[in-house]
C-alpha cells in the first residue's frame, strides 16, 4: 500500500487528506503526489483539508488543479476545506473557487459530498440538510 506524507483519514469511501500550514513550492510536488496516490485508491469523495493552511502559492494551486483533473476523470467528488482568508483570496483570484467546491469544515464537505462523518452514504436530501447554510460561499474575503 502506498505511503502518503500527509495524514489521510478514510471514512468509508471518503478520504480526508490534511495539508500543512504552508502549501508552497517546497511541498507542492509532494501534495500533488499524495493526492494522486489517494485518488488511485478509488475514493468516492476526496476532501482536502486545508483548514490549518494559512498560505498557498501558485505551485500549491497547481497541485490542487492537477488533483482535481484526476478526480474529475475518475468521477471522484473533490472538495477543499478552507478557513484562512488569505487562502480563500488566492483561490478566488485564480478562479479555483469556481472549479473546486469549497467548504468551511470537513463535516460540511463530507455532507456536501453525500457522506456522513462515520463514512456512511447519506440518503438523498440529507447532505444538503447537514451541509449548513449556503451563504458561506458568498462571504466576503
Amino acid at each position: 500500500m502506498p505511503q502518503e506524507h500527509f495524514p489521510v483519514l478514510w471514512l468509508g469511501q471518503a478520504a480526508v487528506v490534511s495539508l500543512p500550514v504552508e502549501v508552497d513550492i517546497t511541498v507542492a510536488d509532494q501534495v500533488r503526489e499524495d493526492l494522486l496516490s489517494v485518488l488511485n485508491r478509488g475514493p468516492t469523495a476526496l476532501i482536502v483539508d486545508m483548514g490549518g493552511t494559512t498560505f498557498c502559492d501558485s505551485a500549491g494551486v497547481h497541485a490542487l488543479v492537477r488533483a482535481h483533473k484526476r478526480a474529475a476523470a475518475s468521477r471522484t467528488d473533490m472538495r477543499l476545506v478552507i478557513t484562512a482568508p488569505a487562502v480563500q483570496r488566492v483561490l478566488a483570484i485564480t478562479g479555483i473557487d469556481r472549479l473546486i467546491a469549497i467548504s468551511p469544515s470537513v463535516a460540511a464537505a463530507l455532507a456536501a459530498a453525500g457522506q456522513s462523518a462515520e463514512g456512511k452514504k447519506l440518503p438523498p436530501g440529507a447532505a444538503r440538510a447537514q451541509a449548513g447554510p449556503d451563504e458561506w460561499a458568498a462571504r466576503p474575503l
